[in-house]
């Protein structure tokens, strides 16, 4: 009953694998990973074999590639297993089945891992058509997907157990994201740290590597088990009973007093009088009620995990080496690309899926109103989190560091951030505006911030790793300019360094400069063209006027 006659496994997978968009998912994940094999291929009419590093980079890239694809894949397909339930009202009539816990979880797992299981396994052909060129073996081929393997079951299984806590899928998603993004940078340092051991790279992760994924999944298991064989309070629809009394009480680590600042800054107390006139009522309902309406416990873990990581990251980036300091705004900018559009994604969602939409406009309040309500909302939790990555930059600024000397640098790096961060939550917005599910407004405004965001750099990466000096480098180097990431690694940093190189840092900067206006540009126009989207669809898609 646990695999083989599992009715949960039987009915996701069926649910799962027929739908057309798994085919499509399927061609268009082997066709960009064969796009990047055949473009990065050697163009030598005569290849020396005896020195095969293209070939290795080439593989090399290919397995870092479609690891960090299928790191980024497995919470949009685990997060959502029993936070789906939850939302489609079905949660206690699976606990009420004579299905045991530990079926279900294992159903759950495997049906979410089994397409994407598909996925790398198809890969497998692409890989083999590069072993002929030399510099990597079968051996090392056959560790490196066990390696993968093992490391994206750990992540589906952490994304399961972050789905077991909470009542919405987009607040399990990033949660997961937090957990698991870290781990998968953690994974390719330790493969890129043991390359020169040869035998024994293959030999630790092929051995050590599956059994510390399986022990640590063994516990999470245990604990998801443990949580639907004895669930929290129940209340209609199989939906938890949040008393956020009781939440604060037994909350370990962070504590939040909504009443008190800086915490009424994103999380303001409920409010026990009337709304003062012309205030907006759906900001208020926003800020006070919505967004944690199911409490707080995704956001404290969001804060405790986003600042424990910020800590040594900013010892050593700001602080240690000070010529990283770019590093840690693109720590800021990574923690803002996966909080920012949580608050934002489910906006107009929530009111369709909870069928309150037509009720929301058929009362008094405008379109107008809505759109500022609903986006203001989103968008003032998504900067006040940000901000607290932020205060040790302006601290840095402060002290009497070679920041001095690079106040306009500094000031760049916040205007790069706060740009970010209301992309973020506009992207959100419109996604929101278009789809009816949260779930699907949230996974295409990740798909549109990592186009616009993070796929820039990596063509980049590769253009100049395999056709550097070209004119298509060139270019993919200009249309870097779309990246906040670009932009902030264009801005120059004079700092004092022990070998004199701090000039010749500065000047290579500059020249860098063209991308940091190109990136104000873009980020000013494209915003602008969606708020004028956004308000048209308020306005025109729902026919309501002022």
């Amino acid at each position: 009953m646990y695999v083989r006659d599992n009715p949960v496994l039987q009915y996701e997978l069926l649910s799962t694998l027929r739908l057309p968009r798994a085919f499509v998912l399927l061609f268009a994940y082997i066709a960009l990973l064969g796009g990047v094999v055949l473009l990065a291929w050697p163009q030598q009419q005569k290849l020396d074999f005896a020195q095969p590093e293209e070939a290795k980079r080439l593989v090399e890239l290919f397995f870092f590639g479609q690891f960090m694809l299928a790191s980024l894949m497995a919470p949009s397909f685990a997060a959502g297993a029993i936070t789906g339930e939850k939302e489609r009202d079905s949660y206690e009539m699976l606990l009420a089945s004579p299905i045991k816990p530990g079926a279900i979880v294992l159903g759950k797992l495997f049906a979410s891992l089994t397409y994407l299981g598909i996925l790398i396994f198809c890969s497998l052909p692409i890989v083999m058509l590069c072993l002929p060129l030399g510099g990597v073996g079968a051996l090392e081929v056959f560790a490196a997907y066990i390696a993968m393997m093992s490391m994206v079951a750990l992540f589906g299984m952490i994304s399961l157990w972050a789905s077991s806590y909470f009542q919405r899928t987009s607040a399990s998603l990033v949660v997961s994201y937090l957990m698991i993004l870290p781990l998968a940078m953690v994974g390719v340092l330790v493969w890129q740290s043991l390359e020169q051991l040869g035998g024994a790279r293959v030999a630790f992760v092929s051995t050590v590597t599956p059994i510390a994924c399986a022990a640590i999944g063994a516990l999470l298991w245990a604990d998801i088990t443990r949580r639907l064989l004895y669930p929290a309070d129940l209340g209609s629809g199989g939906k938890e009973v949040v008393d956020l009394e009781t939440e604060a009480r037994e909350a370990v680590g962070l504590y939040i007093k909504r009443d008190e600042f800086p915490d009424k800054l994103f999380a303001p107390p409920k409010r026990t009088t009337f709304i003062e006139d012309g205030a907006n009522p759906i900001y208020d309902k926003e800020m006070r009620s919505e967004i944690f309406a199911q409490g707080t416990l995704m956001l404290r873990l969001v804060i405790q995990i986003s600042m424990g990581l910020a800590l040594p990251i900013m010892a050593v980036c700001l602080y240690m080496v000070m010529s990283w300091a770019p590093w840690y705004i693109a720590y800021v900018l990574l923690f803002n690309m996966l909080v920012g559009p949580v608050f934002s994604a489910g906006s107009v969602c929530n009111e369709r899926e909870r069928q309150t939409l037509d009720l929301l406009l058929t009362t008094l309040i405008s379109p107008w109103q809505m759109l500022w309500g609903k986006l203001l909302s989103g968008l003032r939790v998504s900067v006040v989190l940000t901000s607290f990555l932020l205060w040790p930059v302006l601290l840095a600024c402060m002290m009497p560091l070679d920041y001095w000397n690079n106040l306009l640098t500094m000031a760049g790096y916040f205007l790069v951030v706060a740009l970010a961060c209301l992309t973020t939550a506009l992207t959100a917005l419109f996604c929101s505006t278009i789809y009816r599910k949260t779930s699907s407004s949230l996974m295409t405004t990740y798909v549109l911030i990592l186009t616009m965001f993070v796929a820039p750099l990596a063509a980049r990466f590769f253009s100049e790793t395999f056709y550097q000096g070209t004119t298509g480098a060139r270019v993919v180097h200009a249309v870097g300019s779309v990246s906040p990431f670009a932009a902030v690694f264009a801005l120059p940093l004079d700092i004092e360094r022990a070998d004199g190189r701090s000039e010749t840092a500065k000047q290579q900067a500059i020249g860098d400069l063209p991308l940091f206006f190109g990136y104000v540009g873009w980020s000013v126009l494209y915003n602008l063209t969606l708020l004028l989207l956004i308000m048209w669809l308020f306005h025109a898609r729902w026919r309501v006027s002022e």
